[in-house]
Parts: C-alpha cells; structure tokens; sequence
C-alpha cells in the first residue's frame, strides 16, 4: 500500500469505550504483546471500528469535520456490551461486542452517510452482481491481529477463548482518529447529540 502523500493523511472513525474500559482492554494488548510477540494493537486506543481507514485530503478537513457533526448530531449516545472473546482465524483475537439494534443501525448509517456527503467508498464492497453493498459489520475490538503468527495465534486463542471479560457502558461520542505515521491518535470526538424520543 502506498504511503499517502503530506496533503492527505490517514482517518477512521470509531466508538472509544470510556477511560477505565479502554484500560482494561490496553492490558490486554500488553499482554499479547509480551506472551505472544503481537504489538500492532498497540497503535491504536481500544475501539470499535464503524468505518474502515481512509485517506482523506487535508485541505477537506473542515469538509469532513461537518459531515461527521452532522451524522453525530443526529444519533444518540450507543449502548455497548462487551463480552468474552472471539476470533477471525488464523491472526485476529478480540473482545466480542453484542450486536445491539442501535449498534447495528449506527454503522451502516454512517457509512452511508460518508459515502453520499464525502464520496467515501471504503465501507464498501462490490458484490458478486458488480453492485456496491456494504461489508459486513462484526463489531469487535481487536486485542491482538496482523503480526500474530498463526502458532502463537493457536496458543493465544486456547487461552483466550474461554477467558471471561464483560463490561457495560454508553458511548457519547464518534471519535475520528488519524494516523501520525507510527500509531493512530484521537483527531476529534463528536457529541451523539440526538433528543431521546
């Protein structure tokens, strides 16, 4: 993948768990990292992805910035539910998210609302008909991926895969993260900021 040039920078957008959570998960990472030999976790703060990476133009910022405050203003904070451990074999353990009804609408909502208001294509996928439809969504929140060697990711899931964690929390915020060149960075956090009906 090629570097993208200094007038554009790497961005996604997520929910954070809040501090006290984020830090039990950041533990984890630690953990894998040390028993397991994966550190690419550690480049990012615990989240849960709503969309992927993208590059975006610096200079369409505040273009950015607008749509992502319109979108947020419009929902309302998230409740998540964090529980056990799963995986995407052979490289990916993470902490498994309940797929909430307001989780699941909130993310292809956005991705929807990106793709119209900023031409973001990068929650799609062409499908077998050569139409535009998005991925699916498993939410998760990776706690070791990419560098996990399929051994150690063998030994690590026989750990893991019966370990208990759970947590509860609302989410009051979409956060946009940017990628500084080694780790991803919290850019901005946006207020979900609906009325509850």
């Amino acid at each position: 993948m090629a570097s993208p040039s200094p007038k554009s920078a790497r961005f996604f957008v997520a929910l954070l768990p809040p501090q006290p959570v984020q830090d039990a998960v950041t533990a984890i990472k630690q953990e894998i990292e040390q028993r397991f030999s994966s550190r690419a976790a550690l480049k990012s703060p615990p989240h849960i992805t709503l969309q992927p990476p993208f590059n975006w133009s610096l200079e369409r910022l505040d273009e950015l910035q607008h749509h992502l405050h319109r979108f947020a203003h419009q929902q309302q904070p998230i409740p998540i539910v964090l529980e056990g451990f799963s995986a995407f074999p052979p490289r990916v353990i993470y902490i498994d998210v309940h797929q909430t009804a307001a989780l699941m609408a909130v993310q292809p909502a956005l991705i929807a609302h990106l793709e119209t208001h900023c031409g973001l294509r990068e929650g799609y996928r062409t499908g077998s008909d050569h139409r535009l439809a998005p991925w699916p969504f498993t939410p998760h929140v990776t706690v070791g991926f990419r560098d996990l060697a399929p051994a150690a990711f063998h030994q690590a899931w026989a750990e893991f895969e019966h370990r208990p964690f759970s947590a509860e929390f609302e989410v009051p915020t979409l956060t946009l993260l940017r990628h500084d060149g080694q780790v991803w960075q919290i850019f901005s956090e946006l207020p979900l900021s609906a009325s509850k009906a």
